[in-house]
């Protein structure tokens, strides 16, 4: 018994070494990108279906980019919507020189790469950077994207925080938004990249041509972005991520449980085909958290199991606390004990869900 303690205390200690390691490696999105670079000209590719409501947010977003208008222009591929989204779009480009409105037609692949691929094939620029239609990019999103660019990279991914509200949904998407932000920039700094949030992606006509568009992505009806990457990893790309202030690209929660639960069943399940050495280290990864929480249900036979569990949770809070205000989010205490607990209980549940074949996918 003793030495399972000791092995449980062992595991949370080096818990501790690791995320003090990756807390350093987390970027502080204090520095601005320098606006008065030459800026690259770069095409933004929105593949939007049904989503006539938030179209007049993205446009918005899009004219207030600190970015100048000669230098981007912005294609929206609407993949067969049932809605007015079609005419919303083509209504509000009207008079944009740089804003094009195109039909899915003819898509080389299935679902959402389809229209995205038809937009990429579009752009008239050689710098490519994707969004979703319910999203707002920040200000220096494209200067941001520009000055990697400038450095030599061939894929970027930046920070993609939903707008906290309230609400136990919205807290449990913006707490597991945090947590996965924290790996993935984490994994990248350290040469390990394995993931990113498709509404705020960006790579090369070159890379993309080079990887063979998407048709190696096409395991799963989503993770575009993922096995995207997966293939820039396999062919040795530059990857990098954009970490200036105010590149960030928000957007909103899902609205309930059952969605949240479905989107995070469909990453998860993305996740199965991930390269072998991501799959090691992150199974690896959330086994000892997990573990170290498991170990408050092992107190009936020894008191000294709670020392990993309070280790564990006192971690946590410190590591949200020190990276929260760096995404935009602002969780309480209690918050943060209680959302920890959810978060580690809901990767069990993803990882079972993932296995349905009944995931209702949006595109």
């Amino acid at each position: 018994m003793i030495i399972l303690v000791t092995l449980l205390i062992a595991i949370s200690f080096s818990l501790l070494f690791i995320n003090i390691i990756f807390i350093i490696l987390f970027p502080t999105f204090t520095k601005k990108p320098y606006s008065n670079l030459n800026h690259l000209s770069i095409s933004v590719i929105v593949a939007f279906k049904n989503e006539e409501k938030n179209l007049e947010n993205l446009f918005s977003s899009l004219e207030r980019l600190n970015f100048p208008k000669e230098k981007f222009e912005v294609i929206l591929v609407d993949d067969n919507s049932s809605d007015k989204s079609y005419q919303k779009a083509v209504e509000l480009s009207h008079l944009k020189v740089n804003f094009r409105v195109l039909k899915a037609e003819n898509k080389t692949y299935p679902g959402k790469r389809g229209a995205l691929d038809i937009g990429i094939n579009s752009a008239k620029h050689m710098h490519i950077l994707i969004t979703d239609a319910d999203c707002m990019p920040a200000k220096n999103w494209l200067i941001g994207y520009s000055e990697k660019f400038i450095a030599g990279y061939e894929m970027l991914f930046g920070l993609a925080p939903f707008k906290q509200l309230q609400g136990l949904t919205n807290k449990i998407s913006c707490f597991e938004n945090l947590r996965s932000s924290f790996l993935t920039f984490a994994f990248a700094k350290l040469g390990l990249p394995y993931s990113a949030a498709a509404r705020n992606f960006g790579f090369t006509i070159e890379a993309y041509q080079k990887l063979g568009g998407f048709s190696n992505t096409l395991e799963t009806p989503s993770g575009d972005d993922d096995l995207l990457i997966r293939e820039a990893v396999k062919n040795k790309l530059k990857i990098g991520v954009v970490d200036f202030k105010d590149s960030y690209v928000f957007s909103e929660s899902k609205n309930s449980l059952k969605e949240f639960l479905n989107q995070k069943a469909r990453h998860t399940k993305t996740a199965l085909h991930y390269l072998p050495i991501h799959k090691i280290l992150l199974l690896l990864w959330h086994s000892l958290n997990i573990l170290t929480l498991a170990s408050i249900f092992l107190l009936a036979l020894n008191l000294l199991f709670v020392l990993p569990f309070i280790i564990k949770m006192l971690l946590d809070m410190i590591l949200v606390l020190r990276i929260q205000r760096i995404i935009k989010y602002d969780f309480k205490i209690y918050e943060i004990i209680y959302l920890q607990l959810m978060y580690e209980l809901s990767l069990i549940i993803n990882f079972f869900l993932s296995f349905r074949k009944n995931i209702v996918w949006k595109i």
